[in-house]
Order: structure tokens, then C-alpha cells, then sequence
């Protein structure tokens, strides 16, 4: 895959994707760090911002991970822990605000679980380490 500049679809975008197919392929494997942005960026002759825009939309997709001073990395697969459904229970998924993000120690882009009991009472989990189950 290469990057189309006659395409409709952001530049960005396209190298987000050509990322994104390097990681589900292997290439880029978990907790690895992705080449530089000046690297990619010479790489694929596009400009750092469009390197910068596509880290940032993969970020938010939970994918990769950044940290002040340091290159971006693949995020590793968590383990996930059985949250068990209550009869009568619901469970939704929504993005959470910042101070929650921050409480709960989440990367950008992680989605959280709220599991919503009969009796009212609710808990949020985040969804990249909690796997929903139903009792059998």
C-alpha cells in the first residue's frame, strides 16, 4: 500500500491506514516502537503533520500509544477480565470524559463499559481489559 495523492481520502488517513495494516499484519508487532515520524515521514514523502494526524487517529482507535519524549509505540493486548452480566442487567459502551479517563488510567481512545444492575447501581469498566460474559 502506498500513499495516492490523487485520492479523495485525506493523506493522513491513508497513512493511518498503511499503519494500521503494518500492525494487524505483524510488522509492527505489540509494544513495539513504530519508526520515527521523521522516518515515516520520508518514508512515504508526506509531511510530519500528516504523520502526526494519522499517530493521532490511531491513538484514538486505541492502537498505539504515545508518551511525551518517546516514539510511539504498539499498544500490547491486555488481558481481560470476565465481568459477569447480571440477569435483568444492561451494558453499554461510551467514550468517558477526561477526568474519568485519567482516574482510570486509560489511553486515549479506550472505550468504557457501564454495567447498569437491576437494583440501579451501575459500574464502568474499561473495554480494553473486560470481557462481558452471561451466566449460562
Amino acid at each position: 500500500m502506498s500513499i495516492d495523492r490523487r485520492s479523495h481520502t485525506p493523506v493522513y488517513r491513508q497513512m493511518a491506514n498503511l499503519i494500521r495494516e503494518r500492525i494487524y499484519s505483524g510488522e509492527y508487532p505489540a509494544d513495539a516502537p513504530l519508526p520515527s515520524e521523521a522516518t515515516l515521514s520520508q518514508e512515504h514523502g508526506v509531511g510530519r503533520d500528516a504523520v502526526r494526524q494519522a499517530l493521532a487517529l490511531l491513538r484514538a482507535e486505541g492502537l498505539v500509544t504515545t508518551e511525551r519524549g518517546e516514539r510511539s509505540r504498539v499498544r500490547a493486548a491486555l488481558n481481560r477480565a470476565a465481568v459477569e452480566l447480571p440477569p435483568g442487567g444492561t451494558a453499554i459502551a461510551r467514550m468517558p470524559h477526561d477526568p474519568e479517563r485519567v482516574d482510570r488510567d486509560l489511553d486515549e481512545g479506550v472505550p468504557v463499559i457501564e454495567v447498569r444492575h437491576p437494583d440501579g447501581t451501575t459500574e464502568v469498566y474499561p473495554a480494553d481489559r473486560t470481557e462481558l460474559i452471561r451466566p449460562a
